[in-house]
């Protein structure tokens, strides 16, 4: 009896480690939750300051747009890897771990959240344009 009364508590245990504790620690999260999540860990950068790291010549400029957003216009030279698929393509168009990054999206959102992935791929020098593909046009800087 005691052994029996002993497993049906370990079981028991062992449900709630499993199912009931990650349950109540889980958070609904929305899009913004994650990018501010993401905007702890990664490297803004000023528009002023993506011109003058393009002017140096010294980065690659990662837009994280789809095909079609950059299709309309991007910073002179970038190379175009979707958010959606970064994981796969990103070692192919930029095999140095080392190589100095400034990537962007429209807003920032989704640059953030490419920036944090690269990061977190054992890319070193990341870093996101603060407002995005937006504040670069505002900003009257060239684009193709």
């Amino acid at each position: 009896m005691k052994k029996r009364s002993f497993f049906v508590s370990a079981l028991a245990f062992m449900f709630v480690l499993a199912f009931a504790i990650p349950q109540a620690m889980a958070k609904d999260m929305i899009a913004k939750d994650f990018v501010a999540e993401a905007k702890k860990d990664v490297c803004e950068v000023s528009v002023s300051d993506a011109k003058g790291m393009l002017d140096k010549g010294e980065c690659v400029f990662l837009d994280c747009r789809e095909p079609k957003e950059f299709k309309m216009g991007h910073v002179p030279g970038a190379v175009n890897i979707p958010r959606g698929l970064m994981e796969w393509k990103v070692s192919k168009k930029i095999p140095d771990k080392n190589a100095k990054i400034v990537v962007y999206c429209k807003v920032g959102g989704r640059g953030c959240l490419s920036a944090c992935t690269l990061c977190r791929m054992g890319y070193k020098n990341v870093v996101n344009i603060a407002g995005g593909w937006q504040a670069w046009e505002k900003a009257g800087y060239p684009v193709e």
